[in-house]
C-alpha cells in the first residue's frame, strides 16, 4: 500500500485538468497575443480563469497576474513593492517563520539598502501583535505575512494584523502569502484589507508551473521583468495558457467542493490521535488551541531519539511519503527557521516531519502511515542507540 502525506509540498493534478491542458497544447495552441482566430481562441482561456478565480476571491479580472507560481508571485510582490515604494521609506515587516521565497527577496532587498524586521512567533507560530504594532515606523512601506505556515500549519489572524497596520498608516502595502490557503480557506481580500496575495496551482491539483498575484487595484508595483506587454506589462512574456487554464479550471472544481475542509480536519484530527498513541511524539503548533484554528491539511510532528531524514527514509520504503520541511528548503538542508522561531527544543529540530493531506487522501492510508510509525519507530531509536 502506499499513503501519500506530502501534498503541502505538490498535488497530483486533476483528471479534468489534464484535459483542458492537453486540449490547449493540442488543439488551442495558438500565442495568445496574435490577434487571428487561434490566438483569440488561446486567448479566451487567459480571460476565463481570471474571470473564475476573480469570482472566487470577489474582485476584478484585472487585478489577478498569472505567474509561473508562488515563488515568482512572492518575489514580484515584495520587490515591485519595494521599488515603487522606496522614495516614502525603505522599511519592511515581515515573520520569522515566512517561506524562503519571502525570506530571500526581502533578503536581496536589505543589499539594496532596504530595512526589514523580522516579527517573533508564540510556541504554536502565531505572530506577536504587540510587536507588529511597535515594529510600525514613519518609512514602513510594506508588511508581508503569511496566511498559513506551510511546515507547521500555523494560521494567522490576517484581518486582525492587517487592520493593525492599516490604522497605523494606511499607505503602507499588506502582502500576504497564501500559497498553503487558497484552495483550504474563503478569502477575500477586499474584506480582509489584502494588497497583495500570493497563490500557486500545484498546491491545488493544478500544474507545477502555474500561480497568481492577486493586485489591488491602483496599487503601485514595479514590474521585475521587461519587454512584452502581456498582462498590462506587469508580467511580460508569452503566457503559458495550458497552466493557466489548468489553475483556473483546479481552483473552480476545489471550491466547489462541498465539506472538503471539515473533511481534512476530520483526517487531522484521527491522524494525530493515532500519534498521541505513540511514545515521544509532540505534535507542533497545537498547544492549548483548538484544532481549528490549525490548517486542515498540515499536521507537524517530532519524534524522540530519531533523525527526521532516516524516519523519511524508513517510511519511504513502506510506501509512506512525508516530507521533512518545506519542499523548498529541502534543497538547502538546515536547522528550519520555523521550528526555532517557534521555541522547539534542539534536540527535536532534526527530529520533525510534516504530514500533509489533500481530499483526496483517505483514512486507510493514514491508518496505515500511522501503523507504519508505530512498527518501525522502536526499532530505529534501538538502532539510534547502539
Amino acid at each position: 500500500m502506499e499513503a501519500y502525506l506530502d501534498n503541502a509540498a505538490t498535488t497530483p493534478v486533476l483528471p479534468e485538468v489534464c484535459d483542458i491542458m492537453v486540449k490547449v497544447m493540442k488543439e488551442d495552441y495558438g500565442n495568445p497575443s496574435s490577434k487571428h482566430t487561434m490566438g483569440l481562441a488561446a486567448e479566451k482561456y487567459i480571460t476565463n480563469a481570471a474571470e473564475d478565480i476573480a469570482a472566487i476571491i470577489k474582485c476584478q479580472p484585472k487585478e489577478i497576474i498569472f505567474t509561473s507560481g508562488g515563488t515568482e508571485a512572492n518575489n514580484l510582490a515584495l520587490t515591485g513593492a519595494a521599488m515603487a515604494c522606496k522614495r516614502r521609506g525603505k522599511h519592511i515587516i515581515t515573520t520569522k517563520i515566512e517561506h524562503p521565497s519571502v525570506h530571500g527577496p526581502l533578503a536581496r532587498l536589505e543589499e539594496y539598502g532596504f530595512e526589514v524586521t523580522y516579527l517573533p512567533v508564540d510556541k504554536n507560530g502565531i505572530v506577536d501583535e504587540n510587536a507588529l504594532a511597535s515594529a510600525i515606523r514613519e518609512d514602513t512601506i510594506l508588511v508581508s505575512i503569511m496566511y498559513v505556515n506551510n511546515e507547521t500549519g500555523s494560521v494567522q489572524d490576517i484581518q486582525k494584523l492587517c487592520g493593525i497596520v492599516k490604522k497605523k498608516d494606511n499607505r503602507i502595502l499588506f502582502h500576504v502569502d497564501a500559497i498553503q490557503a487558497y484552495g483550504k480557506y474563503k478569502i477575500i481580500p477586499k474584506k480582509l484589507g489584502i494588497d497583495m496575495l500570493s497563490a500557486s496551482g500545484h498546491k491545488i491539483h493544478a500544474p507545477k508551473g502555474s500561480g497568481f498575484l492577486y493586485i489591488k487595484d491602483k496599487t503601485r508595483i514595479t514590474p521585475v521583468l521587461s519587454g512584452g506587454g502581456q498582462q498590462r506589462g506587469m508580467r511580460p512574456g508569452t503566457e503559458n495558457v495550458p497552466a493557466i487554464a489548468g489553475l483556473g479550471l483546479a481552483s473552480k472544481v476545489i471550491y466547489g467542493m462541498e465539506g472538503h475542509t471539515e473533511k481534512l480536519y476530520d483526517l487531522k484530527e484521527q491522524f494525530i490521535k493515532r500519534l498521541k498513541k505513540i511514545d515521544g511524539v509532540i505534535i507542533n503548533g497545537t498547544d492549548g488551541i483548538l484544532l481549528q484554528d490549525t490548517a486542515p491539511h498540515i499536521t507537524s510532528a517530532s519524534f524522540e531519539g530519531v533523525k527526521s531524514e532516516v524516519l523519511l527514509h524508513a517510511l519511504a520504503a513502506k510506501g509512506v511519503f512525508v516530507s521533512s520541511g518545506s519542499a523548498c528548503s529541502s534543497n538547502h538542508p538546515g536547522v528550519s527557521g520555523t521550528l526555532k522561531a517557534m521555541g522547539i527544543k534542539d534536540p527535536l529540530l532534526d527530529s520533525t516531519l510534516r504530514f500533509s493531506f489533500s481530499v483526496f487522501t483517505t483514512e486507510e492510508q493514514i491508518n496505515y502511515a500511522a501503523d507504519v510509525l508505530e512498527k518501525e519507530l522502536p526499532v530505529l531509536r534501538r538502532f539510534t542507540r547502539k
